[in-house]
């Protein structure tokens, strides 16, 4: 932790903001529960929509509340109009800031933007949550120079997103694979965007300003992370057979192979876990860039052996990054739309938070220290 002359931590590290019973990182032991669930009980056997519902009732639904929560996000998919306009209007912006500009848009159909009753909440966590996907698809599809689709009320939620960005239906496992990936990343304790989003409900402000801040908190490279190094890697190596020859080249340059190790578990992240076994059922699916998909394959335990050999004892496992850039890319995803398809996945964790600092309705004013000048006089 670092800290101040006079002891006060900088930028609230290990400071506890807020209670919650939504989400905690073990780091030590490598573990991430929801909600009280490890995450390997959750992702991959529960959908989307289900771990959506943990968050934001409390417990998981029976058949009847999932019907129902599912067919009241496939009502809301739609766009407003002047939502549509802004994604048109960014066609040439990132994803993710095409994704903070529309969102703000949201509550223009709203009957009462401002409401921000337990009840309200929850129907903008669904209308936000089911759009975010809706942006994202249609940016993608305008930026390659094509028509947005309109969504379908009949697929569940990731199936319609690819149906969006590809027009067709899309293969079972692909499907499962980014709803798999949707919940591996819908929560993950207070990081920055969590604590924004947080910071703005405590206000009494509304959902769609709390996401939208979320949002440009994700947006930063520190948070959110540069689009597609994993890929830029695998692109440079090219072939498997030059995998092991580029890794050590790397690490005799001091340089960091991208994707593997992590800041905060000391163990095996827990997200590449479930995500390196979506990888493996990945391979009986049709995908859309099968080479870079086997490659990264070869590359992976290539990049194991050889940091074992160097960094023994460091535990430099694969990481979630890695992870995300092999199932991503291989749905026929672009690494620029990386951090806006995490923030569709997250967006169901932000909308939680705010549900959560809602109820406890306290305003988050933290202190500062002052460290400038004092008793300056104006001459004149």
């Amino acid at each position: 932790m670092t800290t101040t002359p006079s002891g006060a931590s900088v930028g609230l590290d290990q400071v506890v903001a807020a209670r919650t019973r939504l989400s905690h990182v073990y780091g030590q032991a490598g573990q991430l529960v929801i909600a009280g669930y490890a995450l390997e009980e959750l992702a991959g056997r529960a959908s989307f929509e289900e771990v959506a519902h943990l968050l934001w009732k409390g417990a998981l639904p029976d058949r009847t509340e999932l019907g129902a929560l599912s067919a009241q996000m496939a009502k809301v998919r739609g766009l407003p109009a002047v939502t549509l306009d802004v994604v048109r209007a960014a066609s040439k912006a990132p994803p993710i800031d095409a994704l903070r500009m529309a969102c703000a848009t949201l509550s223009l159909d709203l009957a009462d933007p401002n409401d921000i009753s337990r009840e309200a909440d929850f129907a903008s966590a669904r209308m936000i949550t089911a759009r975010l996907p809706t942006i994202a698809a249609a940016h993608a599809r305008i930026s390659a120079g094509k028509e947005p689709l309109a969504p379908r009320a009949d697929l569940p939620h990731a199936a319609n997103f690819l149906y969006m960005v590809h027009g067709r239906e899309p293969d079972p496992i692909a499907a499962k694979a980014l709803d798999t990936y949707w919940v591996t990343v819908m929560d993950h304790g207070m990081n920055a965007s969590t604590f924004a989003a947080r910071v703005i409900a405590s206000t009494r402000s509304d959902m769609v300003s709390a996401v939208t801040g979320a949002i440009g908190a994700l947006k930063g490279p520190l948070h959110g992370g540069a689009p597609g190094p994993v890929l830029d890697m695998l692109m440079e190596i090219g072939s498997a057979d030059k995998a092991e020859p580029w890794l050590r080249n790397e690490l005799a340059q001091g340089r960091r192979i991208m994707g593997f190790g992590h800041r905060i578990y000391k163990v095996r992240d827990p997200r590449a876990e479930v995500l390196s076994r979506v990888a493996l059922e990945m391979q009986g699916a049709q995908l859309e860039n099968r080479h870079l998909f086997d490659l990264a394959r070869e590359v992976e335990k290539t990049a194991l052996r050889i940091l074992e050999e160097h960094k023994p004892g460091r535990n430099l496992k694969t990481n979630v990054e890695f992870y995300t850039a092999l199932v991503l890319q291989s749905l026929g995803l672009q690494p620029q739309s990386f951090v806006a398809l995490f923030a569709c996945g997250r967006v169901a964790g932000w909308a939680a938070h705010v549900i959560e600092q809602r109820a406890e309705d306290h305003l988050i004013r933290p202190q500062s220290e002052y460290i400038g000048p004092k008793g300056l006089k104006l001459e004149r």
